[in-house]
């Protein structure tokens, strides 16, 4: 049996994928379940699964951070990105984080299935919907940018997040249980870094990074 470990903040996502599994995957099984990044990497820490099937954007932590957490602490954890994009920066980012597949919310249930195989067995796996980027890159038609979110702390990172995700500054300060100026002071610190002083264009570059996702 395949052991695989859902991450999704969406309770009625992680059942559609679990259902889909049961009924077409008879090689497949389910063995945890998580609503965050956090909570993936917290529950990799006394658990393991073959393949940990991650929602690209979740609170707390989005799965591009939690994976690249994952992969350090195991590397040898098998990811496969789940999202409701198909734009060059999310796949990019997931791959570079450590990814080894990346599949779209609206594949169907045979795409699902085949991921799972595929990157189980130790190989890549692209959706239809997203192999086109690999062919992007191939033909050298992929674009550089100048700013990106590299010098970002992680903490920095996790806070940028909920910022771009409507978040008050209390509400951050209550998710990390830091106090409201240590908030202020993060994200003072992100705009300075990114040379970025407007509250719309800090969620756009967000959003752009794949940090998070609308």
């Amino acid at each position: 049996m395949i052991k695989i470990l859902l991450a999704d903040d969406h309770v009625i996502v992680r059942d559609g994928v679990k259902a889909v599994l049961e009924r077409k995957g008879k090689d497949l099984e389910v063995v945890g379940e998580v609503g965050n990044g956090q909570e993936l990497v917290t529950w990799a820490e006394t658990n393991d699964a073959d393949v940990y099937v991650v929602d690209i954007s979740m609170p707390v932590l989005n799965g591009v951070e939690a994976t690249q957490r994952l992969i350090k602490a195991k590397p040898e954890a098998k990811v496969i990105m789940l999202s409701m994009y198909d734009d060059r920066i999310a796949v990019e980012k997931s791959l570079k984080a450590g990814a080894k597949g990346f599949i779209v919310k609206v594949s169907t249930a045979d795409e699902i299935v085949e991921a799972i195989h595929e990157v189980a067995a130790g190989r890549f796996y692209l959706c239809s919907k997203v192999s086109k980027y690999i062919v992007q890159v191939f033909l050298g038609k992929t674009s550089t940018r100048k700013r990106d979110a590299t010098g970002l702390t992680p903490k920095e990172k996790e806070v940028l997040q909920l910022i771009a995700e409507g978040y008050s500054s209390k509400q951050i300060a209550k998710t990390f249980n830091l106090s409201l100026n240590t908030i202020h002071v993060h994200r003072n610190n992100i705009m300075k870094k990114l040379a970025i002083h407007k509250q719309a264009d800090l969620v756009r570059f967000a959003i752009k990074e794949g940090i998070a996702q609308l």
